[in-house]
């Protein structure tokens, strides 16, 4: 029999997704699970969007263009400047979901063993699309105790070596809910100058931000021009995590011509997909007024539970809508699987994401889940009640 390739063997399970299987076992025993392990809102998405799909008058289903529809992108280059982001049409590519943006990104500017130095706990997928490109993963842990504040900067300037190519955070973080300050994005900012490196941000919780915080983009850093890559998304933002439309943005025209290159090998992203993510810059700022009230009350409520159990440590997000909670147990995965494959309370269950998988470096995060408040604040008091009933039999087994 053929042998895969070691990329094949050394892609990552998704620890967001791989315990499905069991959640579908509890689902067949008649249990309720509440899903706390994956980020896809239960938000409405915007009627226009909707309706702009449904409305599409159209006899050929065509390619479109390969940096996208025209229109959407002079649309979403003032979206963005209405954001005081100074992003011009020819600065974006439209890609199949940030997802694709991300790959696009690593394609332009690495080749095979070179090196990315990221923040984590960090999105579990930068593991396979590293992997997938052939790139190595240099990591630089953050820390509960500080709220997984950015690491010293000198932390990452003794990980730079000749291989090293770029720094990527994800401002604000999934899965810490971080949201980095203007002082620390300059910090960045002023490495990745003195070292020649770009600096990608994974930008797609922008709007998620509470308490009075604003978010800070790398496309405002003033001199980083040639430094600087976004990636985007609407998956978040519109709660149209199905449409996978995001984007790729720098004023590097090197960057963006290679990424082009990429852009044309896959011919074009989705027209229906396109369609509605363009009717969705209509939606109004009451929307998103609406939505962020919605998540602070939900988040407050979360912290709020979480706190309640003894054992229990966790740091409160400034932004998206994650956050990273430290369990009085040893093995987040064995406990995750518990949760679905035998706990019940009153015939329901929760399932979580085990914390591990948000990590590069071997053995930490063991004792740490990701909880998405993508749910209404009912089910999410439900749920912590839950998981403390769950958390007081398994640390007696």
């Amino acid at each position: 029999m053929p042998n895969i390739s070691q990329k094949g063997l050394q892609m990552p399970e998704s620890p967001i997704r791989k315990l499905v299987p069991y959640a579908e076992i509890a689902r067949k025993k008649g249990h309720k699970v509440y899903h706390l392990n994956i980020g896809q809102p239960d938000i409405k998405t915007p009627q226009v969007a909707l309706d702009a799909v449904k409305n599409a008058n159209i006899e050929v289903l065509e390619y479109s263009h390969s940096a996208g529809f025209e229109s959407y992108r002079e649309k979403l280059s003032q979206y963005y400047k209405n954001q005081n982001l100074p992003i011009d049409t020819q600065d974006i590519i439209i890609t199949t979901g940030g997802s694709e943006a991300l790959l696009f990104a690593l394609g332009s500017t690495m080749d095979a063993d070179d090196e990315i130095i990221i923040p984590e706990p960090f999105y579990a997928n930068y593991n396979g699309f590293t992997v997938a490109s052939g790139v190595k993963v240099v990591p630089v842990i953050s820390s509960i105790e500080t709220g997984f504040a950015l690491p010293p900067i000198e932390d990452f300037e003794k990980l730079i070596t000749p291989k090293t190519k770029a720094i990527l955070i994800c401002n604000p973080g999934n899965p810490t809910g971080y949201l980095y300050s203007q002082e620390e994005i300059n910090q960045l900012a002023e490495i990745v100058k003195k070292h020649d490196l770009f600096l990608i941000a994974d930008e797609v919780y922008r709007e998620f931000t509470y308490d009075g915080y604003k978010h800070y983009s790398v496309m405002n850093v003033p001199g980083l021009e040639n430094h600087a890559i976004m990636i985007d998304s609407v998956s978040k933002r519109f709660s149209m995590c199905g449409a996978r439309i995001g984007c790729i943005v720098s004023k590097n025209k090197e960057v963006m011509a290679a990424a082009m290159k990429f852009a044309q090998a896959r011919l074009s992203p989705p027209t229906y997909a396109q369609i509605a993510s363009e009717a969705a810059l209509e939606t109004p700022q009451s929307y998103f007024d609406e939505v962020i009230t919605e998540y602070k009350e939900r988040r407050d409520i979360l912290i709020s539970e979480l706190e309640k159990i003894d054992g229990v440590k966790v740091a409160t997000p400034k932004g998206a809508f994650y956050c990273i909670a430290k369990l009085p147990i040893t093995n987040a995965n064995d406990f995750a699987q518990w949760l679905l494959e035998t706990f019940e309370l009153d015939g329901e269950t929760v399932m979580v994401a085990p914390a591990a998988g948000f990590y590069s470096t071997p053995n930490v995060g063991l004792d740490e889940v990701r909880i998405a408040y993508v749910l209404k604040k009912e089910d999410l008091i439900r749920s912590v009640a839950i998981l403390k009933a769950a958390l007081e039999i398994y640390t007696k087994k």
